[in-house]
């Protein structure tokens, strides 16, 4: 081995960006520890839950098991997942609030940037985003995580926390 390639090997982990994405579960399963009920349990349900879902955010993966795409759209925590799931994966007794953060870009975002802009304010059910005079909006404690805001955003300044 060449100089060259030894340096170039040692390297290679630290520039080659591993962003593994979290899989977000719709809001109605028992914890962390009952993530490899997706695995047994939804790998035959052919999707049920995707199907009732008002906001269509419910996608499901090459495995099988649903995980949320806010792309799309935000999650009203209308509960049919749950009610349809024949499985018990997803239960009406476990609903909470999505696992996840959700957090503004200061950076990247209009408003914290002297542009008016309240694309993420007005889709917020939950006036969980407040803004300080009409620049610099943060995130309250009102947040359910639902998403609604991060379509909406036009530069992508609302970015989901692990």
């Amino acid at each position: 081995m060449k100089r060259r390639e030894l340096f170039g090997s040692l390297a290679f982990p630290f520039s080659k960006k591993e962003k593994q994405e979290k899989i977000i579960r719709p809001p109605y399963f028992e914890n962390e520890n009952s993530e490899s009920l997706f695995l047994t349990n939804c790998i035959d349900c052919e999707g049920l839950c995707s199907t009732v879902c008002e906001e269509n955010i419910i996608v499901i993966q090459e495995d099988n098991t649903p995980k949320l795409d806010f792309s799309i759209s935000g999650c009203t925590y209308c509960d049919k997942c749950a009610e349809i799931c024949p499985k018990e994966v997803l239960k009406l007794e476990n609903k909470k609030n999505i696992d996840i953060k959700i957090e503004i870009d200061v950076l990247s975002c209009l408003s914290w940037n002297q542009t008016m802009c309240f694309s993420c304010k007005d889709p917020c059910l939950d006036k969980a985003i407040d803004f300080l005079a009409m620049f610099r909006p943060s995130i309250n404690n009102n947040c359910t995580s639902c998403g609604f805001c991060i379509k909406v955003c036009p530069t992508d300044a609302i970015k989901i926390i692990k």
